[in-house]
């Protein structure tokens, strides 16, 4: 069998309080372990990244070539502790030079335009979470993959493996599944879709509503899935840590603790490569537009004050 040429990727960056063009770099390219554990400006980064055998790091056939950040010292940082030969001073000046482009920002606002040049020359993309955060970037992007355009965006906890004996209503042990329950920190506009991406496993598709009696720092949200289950997630701000994914059913119920950070990154990165070898999508898109439309409608219940918004 033919050994599959080597894929070159470009890591576009970097928006406040996300290091993933370290972390995913690192985990394409490996990494300068005293740099990045002396001068990341994410410490949890080299935290899970010091636990991995070095030599088992990295992801065969891909690495990443190079990286534009909004900064330049910003992308050169990036280069010199995850090991990227190239800093170019604008994205586009990618074109050419690498096979595809991992979108390694999460304000959704901005996807499109950060996009549109390596949409228009044909190039790959994959793009962080959420894919966007209003309507009328989600009708772009759902028009653009339906004319051909080769474009992935998840949050990396749809990959976690504690999740896998559970996924698709895998719940004998407590009967049938009658509640969810999780929290996450930080914004809804960037953070939420991780609880929702860590549910949409378990459940599948058929999420019908959501409503979100919170405020921009401390959203409540309710969502509503077709088989019968009450979704809640508790999305404060500056809330620390989550107790895990609790669900109840009708004979008990499970805790779900997400503790591998690395090979979910991992996982994820790997669905993308492989998707850009083969073609196949690792889901379908529809699973991504639902999501985002959760995603838009979380915001839009809060602005209206808790309305529940149909999916």
């Amino acid at each position: 069998m033919r050994t599959p040429q080597p894929l070159s990727l470009g890591i576009i960056g970097m928006t406040e309080g996300n290091g993933h063009p370290y972390s995913w770099s690192a985990i394409f390219n490996n990494y300068d372990r005293a740099a990045m554990t002396a001068e990341c400006p994410f410490p949890v980064i080299p935290a899970y990244l010091n636990r991995v055998p070095p030599e088992t790091i990295g992801i065969p056939g891909a690495k990443v070539t190079c990286v534009y950040c909004d900064r330049r010292q910003d992308a050169e940082h990036v280069a010199r502790l995850s090991r990227i030969p190239t800093v170019v001073d604008r994205p586009e000046d990618m074109i050419g030079q690498v096979d595809a482009v991992l979108i390694a920002t999460d304000i959704g606002a901005e996807h499109v335009q950060r996009t549109l040049p390596f949409l228009d020359a044909d190039i790959p993309v994959f793009i962080d979470k959420p894919l966007c955060d209003n309507r009328d970037d989600l009708a772009f992007f759902s028009a653009r993959v339906a004319a051909g355009a080769r474009l992935l965006s998840s949050s990396a906890l749809r990959y976690a493996k504690e999740l896998a004996p559970y996924c698709n209503g895998n719940f004998h042990e407590i009967g049938k599944p009658l509640s969810i329950v999780l929290s996450v920190a930080k914004k809804w506009e960037t953070y939420g879709i991780h609880a929702l991406e860590t549910v949409y496993p378990l459940l599948g598709p058929g999420f019908e509503s959501i409503r979100n009696t919170g405020s921009e720092r401390r959203n409540i949200v309710h969502v509503k899935h077709r088989l019968g289950v009450d979704v809640v997630i508790v999305n404060i701000y500056d809330q620390l840590h989550s107790a895990g994914i609790q669900i109840c059913g009708t004979e008990g119920c499970l805790t779900i603790r997400l503790a591998d950070t690395y090979s979910t990154f991992r996982a994820q990165l790997v669905a993308f490569v492989n998707y850009l070898r083969s073609g196949v999508r690792p889901f379908p898109f529809s699973q991504t537009e639902e999501l985002m439309r959760l995603v838009i409608g979380g915001i839009e219940s809060r602005q209206q004050h808790g309305k529940e918004i149909m999916v």
